[in-house]
């Protein structure tokens, strides 16, 4: 199952991070095809949010085609974002964690590390005309 967490200082509403998160289980293989989401009562709980943030989230996640809602049951994963490249996943997370750990030893903390790799990431991924 999904553990949603909430970034304040990232600027992205509540909603959107949930749906992210989601969205980003989906890819990764974390979270396939039947498996259900947690209820809102639980994320509710476990994040001290708003009930309409997360039915907002889920309504959202549901027009998007990736869930549907069963009454009294529960929110339900209807479509998966994980590809052929879902193999890759793991040898690749190694290395990133190897390289997390040298960028750590180099005395870099968790904003240089993310500022580093976002900027080498988007540098890297670039369409040159």
């Amino acid at each position: 199952m999904i553990d949603f967490h909430l970034d304040v200082r990232s600027g992205v509403s509540p909603y959107q991070q949930l749906v992210q998160q989601v969205q980003r289980a989906l890819r990764l293989g974390l979270l396939s095809v039947g498996d259900q989401l947690p209820t809102v009562k639980e994320v509710v709980a476990k994040l001290a949010i708003n009930p309409n943030t997360v039915l907002k989230a889920y309504r959202e996640l549901e027009h998007l085609g990736l869930v549907t809602p069963r009454p009294g049951l529960g929110t339900f994963v209807t479509h998966s974002l994980a590809d052929d490249s879902l193999a890759a996943h793991e040898p690749l997370r190694r290395e990133l964690l190897g390289w997390l750990d040298k960028a750590q030893r180099a005395g870099l903390d968790a904003d240089s590390i993310e500022a580093l790799f976002l900027t080498t990431f988007r540098k890297a991924t670039e369409v040159t005309p």
